[in-house]
């Protein structure tokens, strides 16, 4: 479960990191990216670290291979609490950056993991579009 003081400081962390990217705010973006990295770094290890930190911290690394490093991270914590919700939605999102950056077989096993966690997830549309993604590599 996590901390939900810490939950809507990462929200919000998030919201403005998106109107900052749509913005174009290079130099805002920079420095809530920097906010929400301390929170990961000081919550590491402790009662507060939570996957959705890490996740939203590699949905915001502009550096893809940072970026899968992040999601890694995000993963091995989201199968720690055993959460088959933010496992499904971490693998999926490193799977396509593996994609793009051409490592098929990675963004395969990310798929396959993604897929087998999503299975008793209520969004069906995120179920689809694991397998329509994965259509496309099989």
């Amino acid at each position: 479960m996590m901390n939900t003081k810490l939950y809507k400081s990462v929200h919000n962390l998030a919201e403005k990191l998106l109107i900052a990217a749509n913005k174009k705010d290079q130099k805002k973006f920079d420095t809530l990216y920097t906010e929400l990295k301390a929170i990961c770094i000081d919550n590491e290890n402790t009662n507060k670290d939570h996957p959705v930190q890490w996740e939203t911290l590699a949905d915001f690394t502009e550096e893809l291979e940072e970026a899968i490093a992040g999601y890694e991270k995000a993963l091995a914590k989201a199968i720690a609490i055993n959460s088959k919700d933010y496992i499904a939605s971490i693998a999926f999102s490193m799977a396509t950056l593996q994609l793009e950056l051409g490592q098929k077989d990675e963004a395969l096993k990310s798929l396959q993991t993604a897929k087998t966690n999503a299975n008793k997830n209520e969004d069906k549309e995120f179920q689809l579009e694991i397998n329509a993604l994965l259509k496309t590599l099989v």
